[in-house]
């Protein structure tokens, strides 16, 4: 069973950082894209980062460019954010998704149940 669990939530003061980690196990042969979304109260999920195998990334939501990085361990399964200058826009639930070759051989999309971040003073 091929789970992701991400870590390093909680409570942050605007302009505090946080370093978010996402951790997949189980039987995994390969893992292809990781990507970490968030979803703030009343709004829809969307897309903030996205890191390829080989270590291409891409800012999707431009509100985090320059405060957010995002990287990966492959020898650890492990895909972190690395969150800077944080402000109350920043509150929301953060998620992390990859998809992963199995040893079947075929590649699944798996979602993280997601690490709560709250920026408040």
């Amino acid at each position: 069973q091929v789970q992701l669990v991400e870590s390093g939530g909680g409570l942050v003061q605007p302009g505090g950082s946080l370093r978010l980690s996402c951790a997949a196990s189980g039987i995994i042969v390969s893992i292809n894209d990781i990507a970490w979304y968030r979803q703030a109260p009343g709004k829809e999920r969307e897309l903030v980062a996205i890191i390829t195998r080989g270590g291409r990334t891409n800012d999707a939501d431009s509100s985090v460019k320059g405060r957010f990085t995002i990287s990966r361990d492959n020898a650890k399964n492990t895909v972190y954010l690395q969150m800077n200058n944080l402000n109350s826009e920043d509150t929301a639930v953060y998620y992390c998704t990859a998809d992963i070759r199995r040893k079947t051989g075929s590649i699944a999309t798996y979602w993280g149940k997601g690490t709560l971040v709250t920026v408040s003073s």
